[in-house]
């Protein structure tokens, strides 16, 4: 395994970070106080590839490796965890949902608009009542004539409101049975397809959070994806790749939080010296660094072996586990570093301990990846 970063990586991760620099963090507060979706960013990020990094040229996309995608998410959740978010879930959930299981004509239909963002994408697998449970959703599709009909509610979707286009999981057999469960893909507009409640949250707040309501929503049989049955399959491994993505972030937000504190530390003097030269303080930095560069080499272990197209449930978890609690861990104690002047909106400090948490949650929690890690190491 060559981790050696290459000079089309570093092309690709200057480009995020220029573009995050200029277009978004002159705007992350007001984003953040007003819980703004700024989905013109988005549309902009779309021109640059950074929409479709994953989707093969033929489509429209950037056509590049989880390497470069890991990269790209990285830098631009190192200036804002929410915008992170977004780009994370559009590229990995409904895009990857799409470019894996998706037929020619599906593709052809959708991954050209999603990669430029012409589109925004949703994925919905949550519930209220279901959310490590997936198994026991209780949103249904049922067959109806040359289409399905589709009931019920998906909660704390990212872009459930704004998204133009959601790939949906639904419950098309009995409760808590083997192949229960079918993937669909229903366009914005459709009769019977509505946004609920926008969720008011602690942290990303810029990336927007909502239930998506399905009322007798009527789609044809060719929205489909995949077999009758083979939805809950698809989204374990849609998951699998949406892991590597949460762990760029959780990265992505860990230097942030670490480039803010180590700047302080070096400026901020007490005692007529910088606080960086007090054993209290560097010792705090050395772990956070240590804690990183270990988060990176979990995360790039992962990619590689997704880009090799092996096996890498074990190591997509230990990397979504290990970074998201490392993102926790390195916000805390940047907060810690700045003393009182990082509880205050005036340092970045409390945005990057507000997102954070998150990452601890979304994508399946740091418990349920124990869980799968755990089951993992048992097949040995």
């Amino acid at each position: 395994m060559n981790f050696l970063q290459n000079e089309l990586t570093e092309q690709v991760a200057q480009t995020a970070r220029d573009f995050a620099r200029q277009h978004i963090r002159p705007y992350i507060m007001e984003w953040d106080e007003s819980q703004e979706f700024p989905v013109e960013t988005f549309k902009e990020m779309g021109k640059l590839g950074l929409m479709g990094v994953l989707v093969p040229e033929q489509y429209g996309g950037a056509g590049l490796s989880y390497f470069e995608y890991k990269t790209v998410i990285e830098e631009v959740a190192r200036v804002c965890g929410s915008v992170g978010l977004s780009l994370a879930a559009h590229n990995s959930l409904c895009t990857g949902h799409i470019l894996q299981f998706g037929n020619e004509e599906q593709k052809q239909t959708y991954l050209p608009k999603l990669a430029t963002a012409e589109w925004i994408g949703a994925w919905g697998l949550t519930e209220a009542n279901t959310g490590s449970d997936a198994g026991n959703m209780r949103c249904t599709a049922v067959r109806d004539g040359d289409g399905w009909i589709i009931n019920g509610t998906k909660n704390w979707i990212t872009h459930g409101k704004s998204g133009d286009v959601a790939v949906v999981v639904c419950r098309t057999g009995e409760p808590r049975t083997r192949n229960n469960a079918t993937a669909f893909i229903v366009e914005r507009g459709t009769p019977g397809f509505s946004a609920g409640k926008k969720e008011n949250k602690l942290g990303m707040r810029a990336s927007e959070t909502a239930e998506m309501v399905f009322d007798q929503c009527r789609i044809s049989d060719s929205q489909r994806l995949g077999e009758v049955g083979d939805g809950f399959y698809q989204a374990m491994k849609v998951l699998d790749g949406g892991r590597i993505s949460i762990a760029a972030l959780s990265l992505g937000i860990a230097r942030g939080a670490y480039d803010a504190a180590r700047q302080y530390a070096q400026e901020r003097h007490q005692f007529d010296k910088p606080i960086a030269s007090f054993q209290g303080i560097s010792f705090k930095l050395a772990d956070m660094a240590t804690e990183i560069e270990a988060a990176n080499l979990l995360i790039l272990q992962a990619c590689d072996l997704k880009n090799r197209h092996l096996p890498m449930t074990r190591e997509a978890a230990m990397a979504k586990y290990y970074a998201s609690e490392v993102a926790v861990r390195v916000a805390n104690d940047a907060v810690q570093v700045f003393g009182g002047y990082g509880y205050t909106k005036d340092f970045p400090v409390e945005k990057f301990y507000r997102d954070a948490k998150l990452c601890t949650i979304g994508e399946g929690t740091s418990e349920i990846q124990k869980l799968v890690i755990s089951r993992e190491e048992l097949k040995k």
